[in-house]
C-alpha cells in the first residue's frame, strides 16, 4: 500500500460501525474499508453510491450479474483488488466456482449466458469506448431483455468501478488473502445462514455458498470453442462481439 490504511479505533463513529457490521458477516475487513477511512468523507460517499447502485431491489439485474460486470470490466482496466474481491462474490452469489476465472480472462469464451454476454459487451464497451455507443447497442440489450433502467445501470456500475479500479491502481491496493478462496468449494450447511460476504458492502441480501455449487442463471453450458481463449480486455464494440 502506498498509502497508510485507517486505524479503526481513531476513524468516526459511523464508519468505525459499517466496518465492523463487515467484519461480523465476513470474519475479515476488506482492505478497501481501511484504506478509504483514511477520507471520511470520500468513505461515506463511496459507499452511499456503491449501495445504490449494488444493493438495489429494483431492475432486471440481479446481485450476480452486477458482480459479474463489476468482474469483468475490473479485468479489462487489470485491477487486481477488484478482479479478486468482487470475483470472490461473484462466485457465490453465483454458486458457481468457475465464473469468476471466466468471465476475468475471457467472458465471450465463459460458460455463461447469452443475455449475460450481451450485458457484458455493453459493459465493456462503456469501459473501453463509451463514446461509439449508439441505438445499436441498446438494441442488443433490449434483445434480452433489457429495458433503458438496466442500460443506465449497467453503465453506472461500470463508470463506478472504473473509478474504484483506478484508485486500487494508485493506492498499490492489494487483496485480502481470504478472497482467493471464497466461493470455490462448497460449505456445510449452518443452523442459521448467513449473508453472502461483500467486497465492498456490509448489506447483502442474498443468501451465502452454503449449498453445492450451481450453474449460473441456467445449466452450465459447454464452452463456444475449444480454441486458446482471446485476451482478457478486448478492445471496444468489434472485438467484444468475436
Amino acid at each position: 500500500m502506498r498509502y497508510p490504511m485507517a486505524d479503526i479505533a481513531e476513524v468516526d463513529d459511523d464508519i468505525r460501525e459499517h466496518i465492523l457490521a463487515v467484519s461480523e458477516k465476513t470474519g475479515f475487513v476488506p482492505n478497501v474499508f481501511l484504506s478509504l477511512a483514511r477520507r471520511p468523507d470520500e468513505f461515506r460517499a463511496f459507499f452511499a453510491y456503491y449501495d445504490a447502485l449494488m444493493e438495489k431491489e429494483t431492475g432486471n439485474l440481479t446481485k450476480a450479474d452486477r458482480e459479474m460486470i463489476v468482474t469483468a470490466t475490473s479485468a479489462a482496466n487489470h485491477c487486481l483488488y477488484c478482479v479478486v474481491a468482487h470475483g470472490a462474490v461473484l462466485r457465490i452469489y453465483a454458486k458457481d466456482p468457475f465464473v469468476a476465472d471466466q468471465v476475468a480472462v475471457d467472458y465471450a469464451h465463459a460458460d455463461i449466458t447469452d443475455r449475460q454476454k450481451a450485458m457484458l459487451d455493453f459493459a465493456m464497451t462503456v469501459a473501453q469506448a463509451p463514446w461509439t455507443i449508439t441505438e445499436e447497442d441498446h438494441a442488443a440489450l433490449a434483445a434480452h431483455g433489457f429495458d433503458a433502467e438496466d442500460a443506465w445501470d449497467i453503465a453506472a456500475i461500470t463508470g463506478f468501478f472504473g473509478l474504484s479500479n483506478r484508485m486500487a491502481h494508485i493506492a498499490g491496493m492489494r487483496p485480502n488473502p481470504e478472497f482467493h478462496l471464497m466461493g470455490r468449494t462448497p460449505r456445510e450447511k449452518r443452523s442459521t445462514e448467513a449473508a453472502a460476504p461483500a467486497a465492498d458492502t456490509a448489506d447483502s441480501r442474498e443468501p451465502a455458498d452454503t449449498d453445492a455449487p450451481a450453474p449460473t442463471e441456467t445449466a452450465r453450458q459447454p464452452s463456444e470453442s475449444t480454441a486458446a481463449p482471446a485476451p482478457a480486455t478486448p478492445t471496444p464494440k468489434e472485438a467484444n462481439r468475436r
